[in-house]
């Protein structure tokens, strides 16, 4: 199973993030979205699970949305939350991915056998980080992170 992450799209959906997000089985949004839009195109793709961002403080529609949410996906327990600092500790059981958004910069680690992934930014640039969004593959129990810079 392939899963689609991104974040901080801050109201900005590039063709490029639509294309690189084909194929995927489920999408989740770490929040900052910007835009309801960008939900419902994402959407078209496939189901998508999205949490609260600060920059969606304003819009009404995103406060119906969870500041963090944790679901299963082939199995796998995920934790989707917007800020990496803001994800509840201890890990609720079972938990063995947690995708966060925030910081604009994409990364990956491992730590006590949960993966956390940031897919980064797939909105409007910041300073020089990339623009870029991830996947986890899920095959026989086991996951995988990749991240994926996007061309702008």
């Amino acid at each position: 199973m392939k899963i689609g992450l991104i974040s901080d799209t801050h109201g900005l959906l590039r063709p490029g993030a639509l294309a690189a997000l084909q194929g995927c089985a489920h999408i989740l949004h770490a929040g900052d979205i910007g835009d309801p839009q960008i939900l419902a195109a994402l959407g078209h793709l496939a189901p998508v699970t999205a949490v609260f961002g600060n920059v969606d403080q304003p819009h009404d529609w995103a406060h119906a949305l969870p500041r963090h949410i944790t679901l299963k996906l082939d199995g796998l327990d995920l934790l989707l939350c917007h800020v990496l600092a803001e994800v509840p500790k201890p890990l609720p059981p079972g938990v063995r991915v947690v995708v966060t958004g925030h910081s604009h910069q994409p990364r990956q680690f491992w730590q006590d056998d949960v993966l956390y992934i940031n897919p980064g930014s797939a909105g409007p640039r910041r300073f020089k980080l990339p623009v870029s969004l991830g996947y986890l593959i899920l095959e026989a129990g086991q996951v995988e992170g990749h991240l994926v810079e996007l061309a702008v």
